[in-house]
């Protein structure tokens, strides 16, 4: 008798791996996929799962376990996929030996990226078959059928979900792992060796197991029919499911667990025996469009919206035109995003302000920096691209024009891709400041550990690569290294490097505040003391606020212990009353 537990939708997926027979998981951390290799942590006796540098290598590393006979996966977010879509389109030529799937998590809603863009596109242009989930139970059983189908058809799988469904709940039942025996490795030069006499013969070989696959869709028991009240009949998958069986719980629902290739079959039956019919999935209009070039008459994106998450509500009022009404919130204090107390992002950004500098910015919590009142980062866009900018705008404007410019980057996020832009602008005589704030973690996606921290996925020790050695081995000769509260010495060094006529790089070497359990350093304000000036106020440090009078005051729940206010305050109204234990 199975065990019945309840999980989250990545910790049914990680599951869902372990109970699959696969050996081999690579990823890179980036939410909402992060916790999915967190959790196959546990079955480490069984399956080697690892972080790596990006999203690329991952598939990559997945793509060889495979060829060698294991199954195998990568984990992603739905914008780490463009970075692994170079071996992800040429591996959908080549198939598999042991079963390969590729986790990528989108963002509907924008909960944690900088785009909404839809994996299902994504894997159409590449003609890889994509399943979708709509709950945890699913999400784990689904994955082994991924597995199956993967072999079965030699094709690599995507397995799509969504933030609403790696970070909901539900219901699970537990099975035993399946031991998958290692299948052998034979030499196939015309499969695997994706030269262009090959990838012609390899392509005509994909179009037939497409073909193939899509017959299959129409029998799979992912893809089932739910026949009820046949006024109305929708077309759905993933999280829309459940809201489609909220609000229109007499419908008849054509629910897809395999969204790519499409039982067309089956929908043109289904389409056949309801008054009208709807297509209700997030983001773009995937299946819409396809449906509708089969001549089958379907209402889509012509009332649903292509922007954001779903709901119940929004169903209702859009099919069944309900008049809802929904009260206004009550009225909640705005929180913008903020950098955490003590942040050492912060102190760097203070002294940037200070000196009037702009920054072209990266993914990660230094983010931030584009609010106020620090207001430095001007420009965000991809994993790397601070530097790449940086070096765009010298190339258009002259050395001159970027002395007040510099580039922020996180130690993982260049070890991610920002190394391949340092060197491209040491290789092309660049000038240009490159600040890496090296908080030694992955920290906006929840402190995970990478090439630079000493510590595998595992929990293992290992070599640390030496971020510093890295930027002189390619050539940059100004690598300076400081402590980002030091705010005195780290003006005195942007001062300096953004004056060079070269490439310089500043390592603010200062860990994330959240790293360190131990109890932190506590510092007051006098109030007596206190001239009110604002100097303290200046770098945005949620711990401190001002009193009525407009003294200052700090939050002793809130305070980290950094130092900052007390380095800017002249007047000795903030002291340290208790050092850190």
């Amino acid at each position: 008798m199975s065990e019945k537990v309840i999980m989250l939708g990545n910790e049914a997926i990680a599951r869902g791996a372990y109970e699959a027979g696969v050996k081999v998981s690579s990823a890179y951390p980036g939410t909402p996929s992060t916790e999915i290799s967190e959790y196959l942590v546990q079955y480490k006796k069984d399956l080697y799962e690892e972080w790596a540098p990006n999203e690329k290598v991952a598939t990559e590393v997945a793509v060889g376990a495979s060829l060698s006979g294991v199954r195998a996966m990568a984990c992603m977010k739905h914008v780490g996929l463009n970075v692994a879509s170079d071996p992800l389109y040429s591996v959908s030529y080549m198939g598999v030996n042991g079963g390969l799937v590729l986790m990528v998590a989108d963002d509907p809603g924008l909960y944690s990226s900088q785009n909404e863009q839809d994996t299902r596109m994504v894997a159409r242009a590449a003609q890889v078959p994509v399943i979708e989930p709509s709950d945890s139970a699913e999400a784990k059983d689904f994955v082994k059928v991924a597995f199956e189908l993967s072999e079965k058809f030699d094709r690599p799988f995507i397995f799509r979900t969504t933030t609403r469904l790696a970070h909901s709940q539900g219901l699970v039942d537990l099975c035993e792992r399946e031991e998958v025996e290692d299948k052998p490795y034979e030499k196939n030069i015309r499969k695997n060796v994706m030269m262009p006499g090959n990838a012609k013969l390899r392509h005509i070989e994909i179009e037939k197991r497409n073909l193939e696959l899509a017959e299959a869709a129409e029998t799979l028991s992912i893809n089932r029919v739910e026949m009820n009240d046949t006024s109305i009949g929708v077309i759905t998958s993933g999280i829309p499911y459940q809201y489609v069986k909220e609000a229109l719980p007499n419908a008849s629902v054509l629910k897809l667990g395999m969204v790519n290739p499409l039982p067309r079959k089956m929908i043109e039956e289904f389409a056949s025996k309801v008054d009208t019919l709807y297509v209700v999935e997030e983001l773009d209009p995937v299946i819409e469009e396809q449906v509708k070039s089969w001549g089958i008459k379907v209402i889509g994106k012509e009332i649903f919206t292509v922007q954001g998450e779903y709901s119940a509500n929004m169903l209702r009022k859009a099919i069944l035109k309900e008049d809802l009404e929904i009260k206004a919130p009550a009225e909640a204090p705005q929180r913008p995003p903020i950098l955490c107390p003590g942040c050492p992002h912060r102190s760097v950004y203070y002294v940037l302000n200070k000196l009037k500098m702009h920054a072209a910015g990266d993914i990660g919590c230094y983010t931030l920096g584009a609010v106020a009142p620090l207001s430095v980062v001007d420009t965000t866009m991809c994993m790397g691209s601070s530097i790449s900018t940086l070096h765009g705008m010298e190339k258009a404007k002259g050395k001159e024009y970027i002395k007040n410019w510099v580039a922020v980057i996180g130690d993982s996020t260049f070890l991610h891709t920002g190394v391949n832009s340092l060197m491209n602008m040491v290789y092309n005589n660049a000038t240009g400041t490159v600040m890496i704030l090296d908080n030694s973690t992955t920290g906006m996606t929840g402190h995970q550990d990478h090439a630079a921290t000493g510590k595998t996925l595992q929990g293992d020790p290992t070599y640390a690569i030496d971020i510093p050695k890295l930027c002189r081995a390619m050539g940059v000769n100004n690598v300076i290294e400081v402590n980002a509260f030091d705010i005195a010495t780290l003006e005195k060094v942007i001062k300096e490097e953004t004056a060079r006529d070269e490439v310089s790089v500043i390592i603010t070497k200062s860990p994330c505040v959240l790293l360190d359990k131990s109890k932190k350093p506590l510092y007051i304000a006098h109030e007596d003391k206190c001239k009110k000036c604002g100097m303290c106020m200046k770098p945005g440090c949620p711990a401190m606020t001002r009193n009525a009078d407009g003294t200052i005051h700090i939050d002793d729940t809130m305070c980290t212990g950094c130092g900052l206010c007390e380095s800017l305050c002249k007047f000795d109204a903030i002291e340290l009353v208790k050092a850190g234990e």
